[in-house]
């Protein structure tokens, strides 16, 4: 009997992996021949998805009908993020199924918001492959740029994918490294060196990768060692290539991490987790908080606060700090804070439903899409964390911002963080009127 249980556990668990073949048309995806994505003129749809994950199970026949629909037309592909977690956490995977759409820039794939049924997935793919050909049309190449690297020694120096790669010297190192504002990654090399070449493209295409989704706050450089020795000799380089790390305010370490895009991707992004501080919350003072806020993030996160008349200073700042412990949670998201008192702003309100009641509320923007959801569940860090973990992952409902523009926003004062006061009433003096008379004129 051991021996049977032990053979069905295995079949078990093979069962459980077993999620795609290759007689089907999904592409098994790793790190091994993610390349094949990033080097790629066709657009991928990607499922990230866990073996024990009970969505991801109910996803995988649509899947699979889907890639066969698309099959010529749009690449179809599924990684195991449970036992690739290197690429799911490059990509930012916090939940399963996870869609991404890589489309002409792989650099920056966009999440998959649409249904997950065959066919929503099939009209989602081709909305997106109709998005690619209207761009080549009018001349956007979108190209991410990693499949034409050019040759050469590592650095910063030349064009095409290095562009990204800073170039360091003795002249610039202390200003740029230990004296600037950014982490740093910097790579020691000899032009001769073969391990050095081997490295260039993957260091070229990760510097880029690692400025986008950081946006500058870590950085890539490159160090010519047989010409700056004293670099070299001040960091004790001793073969090539060396990687050294410096964060913020840290003494540098060695980088003992794998030499793929893929794992120095990964590395920087754990660095920039780890030194980055949370996004900054903005209350909503006047049209260029908002503008700019969703405008320059993914998504804008907006809580609308009971009035200040209704909670008080305490009570208001409860709310903000449950803001505020959800902005350093997922501080690796590239999404904008924001809170405006009920009432303030009514036409914001008034286009998201929100107005009049249901305070405090919160809404999540996409501004370039127009379209946002709400918070249905508690005002609470349970309750926000698994309504952006939703969003995150491409679940829950969504709705389209009226019109073509943003609400217009009306400028206020800034909350002084004191309790709310209440107008005064006009004092009558009542001394001189003749109650009696009042009675009888009535009469």
């Amino acid at each position: 009997m051991k021996t049977i249980h032990g053979v069905l556990a295995s079949s078990l668990f093979l069962a459980v992996h077993a999620f795609y073949s290759s007689s089907d048309d999904v592409v098994e995806l790793n790190p091994s021949n993610f390349n094949k994505v990033l080097q790629s003129d066709s657009l991928w749809l990607i499922e990230f998805y866990a073996p024990w994950c009970g969505h991801c199970q109910s996803l995988t026949p649509d899947w699979k009908k889907a890639a066969t629909a698309l099959k010529g037309v749009v690449k179809v592909g599924a990684v195991d993020a449970d036992q690739h977690q290197s690429l799911a956490s490059q990509y930012g995977i916090q939940g399963f199924p996870t869609i991404k759409i890589f489309g002409a820039n792989k650099n920056k794939p966009e999440d998959f918001q649409g249904g997950r049924t065959s066919q929503a997935i099939v009209e989602g793919a081709l909305t997106a492959l109709r998005s690619v050909v209207k761009d080549r049309l009018s001349g956007k190449s979108g190209s991410s740029g990693q499949s034409k690297q050019g040759g050469g020694g590592s650095g910063g120096g030349g064009g095409g994918g290095k562009k990204d790669v800073v170039e360091l010297t003795e002249d610039n190192f202390d200003r740029l490294v230990l004296n600037g504002e950014e982490s740093w990654l910097v790579e020691f090399f000899a032009p001769w060196c073969g391990h050095c070449k081997r490295l260039e493209p993957e260091w070229a295409a990760a510097a880029t990768e690692v400025r986008e989704q950081t946006k500058g706050k870590v950085r890539l450089g490159a160090v010519d060692a047989t010409v700056h020795q004293g670099l070299g000799s001040r960091y004790a380089v001793r073969g090539y290539p060396t990687i050294k790390v410096f964060a913020k305010g840290e003494q540098p370490v060695d980088y003992e991490g794998g030499r793929t895009r893929s794992d120095i991707v990964t590395h920087a992004l754990a660095l920039f987790s780890a030194n980055a501080p949370p996004p900054e919350l903005l209350e909503i003072l006047n049209e260029g908080v908002l503008k700019k806020t969703c405008d320059d993030y993914q998504l804008c996160i907006i809580a609308v606060l009971p009035h200040i008349l209704d909670t008080g200073a305490a009570g208001r700042n409860d709310y903000l700090k449950v803001m505020m412990k959800m902005a350093e949670k997922y501080k690796q998201k590239t999404w904008g804070w924001l809170w405006t008192e009920a009432g303030a702003q009514m036409d914001l309100e008034s286009s998201l439903g929100i107005g009049g009641f249901g305070y405090p509320a919160m809404t999540a923007i996409n501004a370039r899409k127009m379209k946002f959801a709400l918070l249905k569940g508690s005002f609470s860090e349970t309750g926000i964390h698994e309504f952006l973990r939703d969003l995150s992952v491409g679940r829950g409902s969504t709705a389209t911002i009226g019109g073509t523009a943003l609400p217009k926003i009306h400028a206020v004062e800034p909350w002084d963080g004191k309790d709310g006061v209440l107008p005064e009433e006009d004092d009558y003096d009542l001394s001189d009127v003749d109650l009696d008379d009042i009675g009888r004129d009535e009469l």
